[in-house]
């Protein structure tokens, strides 16, 4: 049960929407959502945890995974990203909306309150513990006329389509032909799409011959269970360092197992960062030009064994070729004393093919660094279509749609 605590829930609910307003991390504001997250109660929705937890700036798990190394079940996003992502989506009075994951229920109710009395919020889940879970919260506060649907979310809920509007509050790997078909043309669909180990909050608007992007911002959230076009493996034996891919690209990390155990080669380019600013448009870039773009996540322990340390060490981005590996790498750079410190940015390659692909990744490090804030357009085109109705761009084949993603 929630703790004593001396500030109340509107206060703490209050606060953490001021820091989430000013600081605007996807640049993205609606005054309209801004008043809905101060409305509706978040701590009564997560009732196990204390209200000072609940009004953190961090995600909640409802349901864990004991699996090694696995991500939970089911879970509270991050406030900040379901503000973005309820930015990108755009709803207003009136609309009929459509929810791929009900978690604690809370974002569903959010919309619920954007849609107003004239709208439509159907929210779903595969799993019957997480439907029940929001059936039960959504009851207790008020929002009893939220639909919840027990069933496999790419299937969407044609009883009740077109919609105005569709969000997965899930990682998608692959958009279904429901999440495209079910929207009405001009509406918008929001997903956070993966593609080669990354994860993005794509919004979409539905044209008559593809959605086409017009907003892509970082997140980062629980796979959709059902979806396994996703490949994840170990490079060494003590299970310290691991590779996520794609089922489209021929990676096998047990053929690194030798390169990562020699020295390395590291290039670096003239890029530079401070602490806080993001480079993540390199991945996104090296996803539009590189085919073997993947994920490595390495443990303290290997990097205390002599790996060198990638940008990130959770998820940072890399380039494989058979034997060999590149990965994004920093190193602090000396600066005059009182002012802010910063990183260059380069690549460290192993294998023979190392110092090559090294190379190749530091060129979009360059070509990022010459235009930060640009973003990528996506656009998804049903399973099928002929390369000649594709705009130009890097086509990603998934089993539902053909992702072309351009600059």
């Amino acid at each position: 049960m929630n703790t004593t605590t001396h500030s109340s829930p509107e206060v703490l609910r209050n606060r953490l929407v001021d820091e989430i307003v000013e600081e605007r991390i996807a640049g993205l504001y609606d005054p309209r959502v801004e008043e809905a997250l101060r409305t509706v109660p978040r701590h009564e929705f997560l009732p196990a945890v204390s209200i000072e937890t609940a009004y953190a700036n961090q995600s909640v798990s409802i349901k864990d995974n004991p699996a090694e190394d696995a991500l939970p079940y089911s879970c509270a996003s991050k406030p900040d990203v379901v503000f973005f992502m309820l930015v990108q989506l755009q709803l207003d009075e009136g609309h009929r909306v459509f929810e791929i994951g009900a978690g604690t229920g809370v974002n569903a109710a959010y919309m619920r309150r954007l849609v107003g009395a004239s709208g439509l919020v159907v929210t779903g889940d595969i799993d019957g513990d997480v439907t029940a879970y929001a059936r039960k919260t959504l009851d207790a506060t008020g929002f009893r006329d939220v639909d919840v649907i027990t069933r496999d979310g790419v299937l969407g809920a044609e009883e009740r389509a077109p919609f105005d509007r569709i969000i997965a509050t899930v990682g998608v790997w692959d958009p279904s032909p429901a999440m495209q078909n079910q929207l009405r043309d001009g509406g918008r669909l929001v997903l956070p799409l993966r593609w080669r180990g990354l994860t993005r909050s794509v919004a979409f608007v539905r044209q008559p011959e593809r959605l086409l992007s017009d907003s892509v911002k970082m997140c980062g959230f629980l796979p959709l269970i059902g979806q396994d076009g996703e490949r994840t493996g170990y490079v060494d034996d003590e299970h310290l360092i691991r590779l996520f891919w794609d089922d489209d690209q021929a990676i096998d990390p047990t053929e690194l197992t030798t390169a990562v155990s020699q020295p390395g080669t590291v290039a670096w380019t003239e890029a530079s960062v401070g602490p806080v600013e993001s480079f993540d448009g390199i991945w996104l870039r090296l996803s539009a030009t590189e085919p073997t773009t993947c994920r490595i996540t390495v443990k303290p322990a290997a990097i205390e064994a002599g790996l060198r340390r990638p940008a990130v060490p959770a998820l940072s981005p890399a380039l494989v070729d058979g034997n060999s590996i590149a990965y994004l790498t920093l190193e602090r750079m000396t600066v005059e004393e009182g002012t802010e410190a910063r990183f260059r940015i380069g690549a460290v390659g192993y294998g023979p093919r190392g110092r090559a692909l090294a190379g190749r990744l530091c060129d979009q490090i360059t070509v990022w660094a010459g235009d930060r804030a640009a973003e990528p357009v996506i656009s998804l085109y049903p399973a099928g279509t002929p390369d000649y109705e594709l705009t130009d761009g890097y086509v990603i084949e998934k089993p539902s749609a053909r992702m072309v993603i351009s600059y």
